[in-house]
């Protein structure tokens, strides 16, 4: 099989230094851009707990929604496969960062999808498919902690 590269760009501005150089830890600025050609723009900053301001999103954040992102499209896709009807999607994703071998890392991200399904579908094979989902999950292969789901799945209530 033929597979070619993909490339993903992104152009990141510190936008702090409006506030001055970064000179003392305690004291600069930690918000920048995130910009992406033909998106709109993300600004960011630093953790709360690393003296960042708690109202913009921070890399962690990002990193657990893009493994639930990743999850979700890719349970869609399978569930696309296999015939099953998917009516409804919702996680409540968390990541716990944690000191390992004296670095803080995510120790472990933690998938929770409630999916709905249409009446009839088969729950344990669209239980299953969540681990058929996170194996073909290009982000959750491409980090060096586990990430686990705790999935669960109901037929929509007949209208």
């Amino acid at each position: 099989m033929n597979v070619r590269p993909h490339r993903y760009d992104a152009h990141l501005r510190w936008t702090g230094a409006r506030n001055g150089a970064a000179v003392e830890y305690k004291t600069y600025s930690r918000e920048y851009v995130l910009d992406i050609a033909g998106k709109p723009s993300l600004t960011g900053s630093a953790d709360v707990h690393f003296r960042g301001d708690a109202a913009l999103h921070n890399p962690e954040d990002l990193l657990v929604g893009a493994l639930a992102a990743c999850h979700l499209l890719s349970y869609l896709a399978e569930c696309a496969r296999a015939g099953i009807a998917v009516v409804a999607y919702t996680d409540e994703a968390y990541g716990e960062m944690t000191l390992i071998a004296g670095k803080m890392r995510f120790r472990e991200v933690v998938l929770q999808p409630r999916v709905v399904v249409a009446a009839g579908t088969d729950l344990d094979a669209a239980l299953r498919l969540h681990e058929r989902a996170h194996g073909e999950c290009f982000i959750a292969n491409s980090v060096n902690f586990p990430v686990r789901h705790a999935a669960q799945v109901h037929v929509a209530a007949p209208a």
